[in-house]
């Protein structure tokens, strides 16, 4: 099977070479092929129920990514640090292998993951498994085995044993024929990346599950995403995290997207707190089955501003990348998120100031700043 034998070495490659700093694991593939199991149509599917007094036991796949570890640490807060399991492929880091319970899972691997799910009486699956557009597009069948192959496993075990499953999905499932400003939770999307492609897919699989089959599916499109503790791989949002480790360092930052290049971020807390809720939602609350969440919308050029109320020598250039621009180009420059806020109570809690300061305060900005002066 000589595209096993290339996907399989294309892995290896991915793994020994850095990150892409998008923050969602690089899966291996075993076996890339149909797999015997099917969902019946009059299935009568079985698992453990838990009451509402009773915690759910939570499964992270892809768990070692920006997302996938500070999910963790606040559903342990919430649920008890043995009732969710952290997985990925890869080693973790001893401060992550000792604060919960950690895994091997290969999402690929349908028998290992549905043990799992069968041995450790899971009830809710986060699945954070995939490869981002930058690598995806470098290895097309490498996306399409990690990003659709892994997550028909998901639906199917998700399904079997009645979990309520969140997939998330991303502001890099709209195309340039999507309307921009705002950009609705139902519209036209066709994006143009194979991530993008993998991620409709995976909102339109789901939806299908839960009309089908029963399946508790939600999923939430992230904008971009801003945390301290990811370092940037690159990303088309990327920008928005790099100006602060280059205020901090050097004092100047050069930006690779045109200054007023409007697009949709969140703090990672916000990111978080909503999947949460979204998660922990009445399912009668919920019109649909993917929502778009928003908290903030800006440019570079307003993000540079707000940098300099903090470091005012910050130089700020610009050498525009016409990759990355075309993809922002193509892409909300705001959310419309109303849905979320009205069914589920959605509410940001960082706006730009905030979220600037904050990036700061993790960061060591008083230390650079005592320098300068």
């Amino acid at each position: 099977m000589p595209i096993v034998r290339n996907v399989s070495r294309a892995v290896s490659q991915l793994l020994q070479s850095s990150g892409c700093g998008c923050g969602i694991s690089i899966v291996p593939v075993r076996c890339i092929g149909v797999s015997p199991r099917q969902v019946a149509s009059d299935a009568s599917f079985h698992s453990i129920s838990f009451s509402e007094s009773d915690h759910p036991r939570v499964l992270i796949t892809g768990g070692l990514g920006q997302l996938g570890v500070g999910l963790a640490k606040l559903l342990r807060k919430r649920f008890g640090k043995n009732n969710v399991i952290l997985s990925d492929i890869r080693k973790p880091a001893d401060s992550v292998f000792y604060s919960g319970p950690f895994i091997y899972a290969d999402i690929l691997d349908y028998k290992n993951l549905r043990e799992i799910v069968v041995n450790n009486r899971i009830t809710w699956l986060f699945h954070y498994s995939a490869l981002l557009s930058a690598v995806g597009e470098a290895n097309v069948p490498l996306a399409r085995a990690v990003n659709i192959t892994g997550l028909h496993n998901v639906l199917d075990i998700a399904a079997e044993h009645n979990l309520r499953l969140f997939v998330p999905s991303t502001i890099g499932a709209f195309g340039p024929t999507s309307p921009r400003d705002p950009t609705p939770d139902l519209c036209i999307q066709r994006p143009r990346t194979i991530y993008g492609v993998s991620k409709v897919h995976a909102e339109l699989m789901g939806e299908y599950y839960h009309y089908r089959y029963g399946l508790d599916f939600r999923c939430l499109r992230y904008p971009g995403i801003i945390s301290a503790d990811s370092q940037p791989g690159g990303g088309t949002t990327d920008y928005a995290v790099q100006i602060f480790h280059d205020a901090i360092k050097t004092g100047k930052f050069q930006c690779n997207l045109k200054p007023d290049t409007r697009l949709p971020m969140m703090y990672i807390d916000d990111c978080l707190k909503a999947t949460l809720e979204v998660m922990e939602a009445p399912a009668e609350a919920l019109s649909m089955r993917t929502y778009n969440i928003s908290a903030m919308s800006f440019t570079p050029e307003e993000l540079a501003q707000e940098v300099q109320k903090h470091v005012p020598e910050l130089q700020v250039t610009y050498n525009v990348d016409k990759v990355r621009q075309a993809i922002a180009d193509s892409w909300p420059m705001n959310f419309d998120d109303r849905n979320a806020r009205r069914d589920w109570g959605w509410k940001h809690d960082y706006d730009l100031p905030e979220l600037v300061t904050t990036m700061f305060s993790f960061l060591g900005s008083d230390s650079r700043m005592a320098q300068a002066n």
